[in-house]
């Protein structure tokens, strides 16, 4: 895999294989994570992506490969691995009889800071995180997005290098998963790497510099965002028809403008064509439209989604997250 030089790297992976008895879990996955960035690792249900997780984070022994995080060794230095990261799973590792600066200062004693230290270090961290009016509350009366930033607080006690979240925002509402993303934006910003495992296409699309999209436990294709989308092909040109009796003149129209037919939704009344020049294809049909007289209910340029990126390039629809006990992979 070509990329930046090692001591640029905060993740690298190469040939990565895990084998859990009759299952090739890992089929030889790679990683090249610079440093300061946000990575996605995506794919469907079994797919691997918590696997190389638990591997990288020396939770799960690999088989052959290597690994180094931080410039440290998987197999022969998981304990400096071990102090470089933080790491925030699936599910919340905070304790609802406990207020948040309880939760915090007890992580900070069970990563072996003194009492002064680690009452220091969770009040740092409750202003980080915007919880420091809710400090004396215990976590079961938070919202989604609140304890989801508490069990981020937490896996940040010693200011890891890499931060491995998986599936961060699974089971949270809208509110609480743009509270998420602002968190991790920020930690980016200030210089810690993330790895990022999710099912959800938007969140991947909206925090990451660049995606390994994994199948079948190898690794199928890795891009920017835009790039992923831009693979499928060029923005599209949407026609919403207003009238039946005007479908086929505004169809004519498009083929004319954009040198090839439309796909047609006839439920919906939509043509729908890809074009090379977006805004000159929109500017063209909006002005015969208007020369024509034709009415139209809508008119504009739609690009590719990561999730039509997604599909196109697997195969596989997107699903929503398993059931822990699920996830084998």
């Amino acid at each position: 895999m070509s990329g930046p030089p090692d001591r640029e790297l905060a993740i690298r992976a190469s040939g990565l294989t895990k084998r859990f008895k009759d299952t090739l879990a890992l089929d030889g996955v790679d990683l090249a994570v610079p440093r300061g960035t946000v990575h996605g690792l995506l794919g469907p249900n079994g797919a691997g992506k918590t696997t190389t997780v638990r591997i990288l984070t020396t939770l799960t022994r690999v088989d052959t490969g290597t690994a180094e995080v931080s410039g440290h060794d998987v197999r022969t230095a998981p304990r400096q691995v071990r102090r470089s990261i933080g790491l925030t799973g699936q599910q919340p590792a905070v304790d609802d009889l406990l207020t948040a600066r309880q939760n915090l200062t007890m992580f900070g004693r069970l990563f072996r800071l003194d009492k002064a230290g680690a009452r220091r270090r969770a009040d740092e961290l409750l202003e980080q995180f915007g919880l420091a009016d809710a400090a004396a509350r215990a976590p079961k009366k938070f919202s989604g997005g609140m304890r989801r930033r508490l069990d981020l607080a937490a896996s940040m006690i010693l200011s890891p290098q890499v931060l491995f979240l998986d599936e961060p925002t699974t089971g949270l509402d809208p509110a609480g998963r743009r509270e998420v993303w602002q968190v991790v934006r920020r930690l980016a910003a200030e210089g810690t790497t993330v790895l990022l495992t999710t099912h959800y296409l938007d969140e991947a699309d909206q925090l990451c510099d660049r995606i390994s999209v994994i199948h079948e436990g190898r690794n199928f294709v890795e891009d920017t965002p835009a790039g992923l989308k831009r693979r499928i092909g060029d923005e599209r040109l949407e026609v919403t028809v207003s009238a039946v009796d005007d479908a086929h003149a505004v169809r004519e129209l498009v083929t004319q403008v954009a040198g090839k037919e439309p796909d047609v939704d006839d439920v919906a009344g939509v043509l729908s064509v890809p074009v090379a020049d977006g805004v000159g294809a929109l500017t063209a049909v909006a002005a015969e439209l208007r020369a024509r007289r034709l009415d139209v209910a809508d008119i504009g340029l739609r690009r590719p989604t990561l999730d039509e990126a997604f599909l196109q390039l697997t195969g596989t629809p997107v699903a929503g997250p398993a059931p822990i006990a699920q996830e084998a992979r």
